[in-house]
């Protein structure tokens, strides 16, 4: 395989939602070395390709008591924000001009999972975007810290439920082994210390703001992974933060979804060193320049909304403009993938758990419901004598098989049985 075309197709596969037509073509004259810093290096302005409007969400207040008049529009409006939350999010994606942002406020969302079943408000789940997109390529100390006073991660994780005289263990042990230091970091009495080291945080569950109530916390020294002393919500981020088992563990989970879900990440891997300060963009550079880019070994299956939105790329499709919303959820869901809505605390699955017969199925149907609502344009323009060898390059694919070679061959007359074997293609449903 051609290791240039490798490289610079997962550079746009892993670090953004995929190339616009164009993009892998004149990424490949500029080389990779010039391609991976434009596309990791974080620019001072986000901006998209159309503008975005940003969704109506407010504080809708307590839900009203079922069979109420009020019931019926407060259930409207509550459907309504999010919806318009969720398209915003997708438009995002799609037209972003900048693929890493929107990329690590996807892998964030994966990593500090909340879902908006349990909440059941927009707000906080809107909030704890914004904060994604304020800290995605920042500190990561500072994202920690952030995410403590963040609503409705206290509230899927219980925090507010923590108290002095009823302790609730759930916030304390994830922190640890989900989201800074990783599995078997830490001890059962470590979960018992840094549970009382949160206590008191209270929630308002329609708007995400988070208070602290002095009376319910409990601020007597603990001794928590070999420290004793007595704990702030900050001073215990920077001691979790600080350790080495929180640059070894954000090291592991950047390799687990980025470059491979199934081989051991090795001790040489970039990305550790590149985390000493915590500051991500540097961490993500480091990454996006390690020799494992250029391995053809570590594969990775894209989940359904990164498939999704690069579909839409390649088809120059705006999300919010598809028939109907109600349809393109009702795909996703299919396929086992919402934003705003992971399966449980550990986010989503990765690699082959997004691959079997019926999510085949599923994602040929939903293909080709993209592609009768697109022009095709990019695909059209490519000359039909060519259409096989070029299209490669309008999806950022680094290499076609023998196999997808003869069936693209036999659509060649035909744009949207073509562009449905593309998208639907081993080499396009996995980041080679």
């Amino acid at each position: 395989m051609n290791i240039k075309r490798l490289e610079t197709s997962r550079l746009f596969h892993r670090f953004g939602f995929g190339p616009r037509p164009g993009e892998y073509a004149q990424a490949l004259k500029d080389g990779v070395q010039t391609t991976r810093t434009r596309l990791t290096t974080v620019p001072t302005l986000l901006t998209t390709t159309a503008p975005i409007a940003l969704p109506v969400i407010t504080d809708l207040g307590k839900r009203p008591k079922d069979k109420t008049p009020e019931s019926v529009p407060f259930a409207l409006a509550m459907r309504s924000q999010t919806q318009q939350m969720g398209l915003w999010w997708l438009d995002m994606m799609a037209l972003s001009d900048h693929g890493l942002t929107e990329r690590m406020v996807w892998f964030w969302h994966g990593h500090w999972a909340t879902s908006i079943q349990k909440l059941n408000y927009a707000l906080p789940m809107y909030k704890q975007n914004q904060l994604f997109r304020t800290h995605a390529l920042g500190n990561f100390n500072a994202m920690t810290k952030a995410m403590l006073n963040d609503g409705a991660l206290q509230f899927w994780l219980d925090g507010q439920d923590n108290t002095a005289k009823a302790p609730n263990e759930n916030l304390g042990r994830e922190l640890m082994e989900l989201f800074v230091l990783g599995v078997n970091r830490y001890s059962e009495d470590d979960v018992k210390a840094i549970s009382r080291v949160l206590t008191g945080y209270q929630v308002e569950k329609s708007s995400g703001v988070v208070t602290i109530n002095q009376n319910r916390r409990d601020t007597s020294p603990v001794t928590l992974l070999g420290k004793t002393g007595s704990f702030t919500g900050d001073s215990l981020t920077d001691f979790l933060v600080a350790r080495d088992d929180c640059a070894t563990f954000i090291s592991e989970r950047l390799w687990y979804r980025f470059i491979s879900s199934t081989e051991t990440m090795p001790t040489s891997f970039s990305a550790k060193k590149g985390f000493a300060t915590r500051d991500i963009a540097t961490t993500i550079q480091a990454m996006a320049a390690d020799p494992s880019m250029s391995d053809e070994k570590y594969a990775m299956v894209k989940s359904p909304v990164e498939w999704f939105i690069s579909a839409c790329r390649g088809l120059e499709l705006t999300p919010s403009a598809l028939k109907t919303t109600g349809q393109l959820n009702n795909h996703l869901d299919k396929l086992g993938q919402v934003p705003f809505n992971p399966p449980n605390v550990g986010g989503w699955p990765a690699g082959e758990a997004w691959l079997s017969s019926a999510t085949a199925q599923y994602r040929l149907a939903f293909a080709a419901w993209l592609i009768k609502q697109s022009n095709l344009s990019a695909l059209q323009q490519i000359p039909k004598d060519a259409r096989v060898a070029k299209s490669a390059d309008w999806l950022g694919v680094a290499e076609w098989s023998a196999r997808t070679q003869s069936a693209l061959r036999s659509a060649v007359d035909d744009p949207a049985q073509f562009a449905l074997l593309a998208l639907c293609s081993p080499e396009y449903i996995v980041s080679a």
